[in-house]
Parts: C-alpha cells; structure tokens; sequence
C-alpha cells in the first residue's frame, strides 16, 4: 500500500529544547503510520536562526537529507557546506558521518529527514562528550568509558555464593 504524505496531511509539532538555539518542528508519526520496519522519516521545519539536533553521529543508522525549502548550513568534519532546496545529503554511520544544520537565513527550512532503523542506535556528541542510547534516549558522559572487564575479577566468588540447585535460577 502506497502512503502519500504532503502538506495537506502532515502535522508538525514544534520540539523546544531547553537550550533555546535547538528548536525545530517535526512531522508526527510519518514511519509509524507508513508500518515502516527498516526507515524513520520526518519532514522537519528549521525555524531562522535555530540549529537542529547537536553535532552528532550514529553508530547504528545511516541517514538522509532531502532540503525540501530554504536553506540551511551544514556542519560536518568536511567542515561548512549551504544547503538548498533538491540537495540530498548522505550522512554514514561513524564520525565520518556526523552533522549539524543551523538555518542562517530569515525564511524557514523544510527538509526531509530519512534514516536506517535497525532497532537499538548509538549517537555521538563529539562537542559535549556524550553517548545516546536510542531509541530509549540514555545518556551517557563519554568519560565514564569502562574497561569491559572491570568489577568482574572476583567471577569465581560469585559462583560459589550462588544456589546451583535449581537449574535456570542464580
């Protein structure tokens, strides 16, 4: 089944940010109500002078601008890039990938937003040193890296401190 979205049935919802720089609207609910399993799109609107989402990438998806309206500047380790309308920008996975719009005209930013779902997504804020689990939203400080072994030294007291005579239960 074909699933037509346009200006005439997409609703957008305006997403403020406690730090007032990121606001942005957004369509609501376009992939749930397509049954997309594998893509996440949203028409965004990028007010002026309003950054979109902080610099960041994924580790897990893939995504996908398609400027729509207006124009926007590009952030991303190739440096500064204006977007206008029918550019198509692909953002890969890792920091290669990582990106940030920011709308420095006075006219409103259209675009769509298209990207990978593969069920759990990590993303990267290299400015503030963070890590999202998506998509249940945790956030992490990057400094608190662990080293995958650390606190499982003592495994063999463990075992020993355990009930083993019920099979499937610790």
């Amino acid at each position: 089944m074909a699933h037509i979205f346009n200006d005439g049935n997409v609703e957008y919802r305006l997403r403020q940010s406690p730090v007032p720089e990121f606001a942005w609207h957004t369509s609501e609910r376009l992939s749930e109500l397509a049954q997309s399993k594998h893509l996440l799109f949203n028409v965004r609107l990028l007010d002026p002078d309003k950054y979109s989402f902080p610099y960041h990438f994924h580790r897990n998806s893939e995504e996908l601008f398609v400027i729509l309206a207006g124009k926007a500047m590009l952030r991303s380790p190739d440096g500064f890039s204006e977007l206008v309308p029918g550019d198509i920008v692909f953002f890969g996975m890792g920091p290669e990938g990582a990106h940030q719009l920011y709308n420095h005209t006075d006219e409103l930013c259209k675009y769509l937003d298209i990207r990978t779902n593969m069920g759990l997504d990590v993303a990267e804020y290299p400015d503030s040193g963070k890590i999202n689990i998506l998509p249940d939203q945790e956030v992490y400080r990057s400094a608190d890296q662990a080293d995958y072994y650390e606190g499982e030294g003592s495994v063999r007291e463990k075992w020993q401190g355990m009930d083993r005579s019920h099979p499937g239960k610790p």
